[in-house]
């Protein structure tokens, strides 16, 4: 008889150890971690343990998540009520610019707009040459990566060079009009796989802070 066949025949009869209980005690099959064996119903208790173990680890890992999903809602929450309270558009590029900063600890930001009334003076009305709003117009959502060879890099001015990844989230839902620019020093902060929801609803109340404002 095989091995194969005898896992069979206890898969197809599960009844056989409640007719023959005795056996759970004299049967003897090796520590699941060396040393001694062990009766075969002490080794089902250790392989329920590492079940629970196991479990438990994936229970913390979710509580976890939760928690970290909360603490960024309720950070959205704040930024979305200060663009709200935002009096003007420079009031509302303030408000972007804190929150950004303090809450969500993005050390680099920077914004243009175009197409709309912007005064000169502002740094978001600063000039975006055609390529680069092509390149905006066709992210389609917010798109995260290392600044190397990045063409919103510059927007940074003197920490450019310091800059090591990037989040790009363009502004405007039918037609873009603009970009909102994340920098940060750490190469992994944002990256290509990372999930970007959070992103695009600080894109959506950007947009919605700007437009109700020019």
């Amino acid at each position: 008889m095989t091995a194969e066949e005898v896992a069979q025949f206890f898969r197809t009869h599960p009844q056989f150890f409640d007719q023959n209980p005795e056996l759970l005690e004299t049967i003897f099959v090796p520590h699941p971690h060396g040393g001694r064996a062990i009766p075969l119903a002490e080794r089902q208790i250790l392989a329920l343990r590492e079940k629970v173990k196991l479990l438990e680890g994936k229970l913390g890992e979710l509580i976890q998540f939760g928690e970290d999903n909360d603490a960024i809602r309720e950070k959205v929450h704040r930024l979305c009520t200060a663009l709200l309270g935002a009096r003007d558009f420079a009031a509302c590029g303030q408000a972007l610019h804190f929150h950004l900063r303090e809450d969500f600890a993005v050390p680099h930001v920077a914004l243009r707009v175009w197409g709309k009334s912007v005064a000169a003076d502002f740094d978001e009305a600063q000039p975006v040459d055609e390529a680069q709003r092509l390149h905006a117009g066709t992210l389609g959502a917010p798109q995260c990566g290392p600044a190397a060879g990045n063409p919103f890099v510059p927007w940074f001015r003197e920490a450019a060079e310091h800059v090591r990844s990037v989040a790009l989230v363009p502004l405007g839902q039918t037609a873009v009009f603009g970009l909102l620019a994340l920098g940060s020093e750490d190469p992994k902060r944002f990256f290509p796989e990372m999930g970007t929801l959070y992103l695009r609803r600080i894109g959506e109340l950007c947009a919605a802070g700007v437009t109700a404002r020019l």
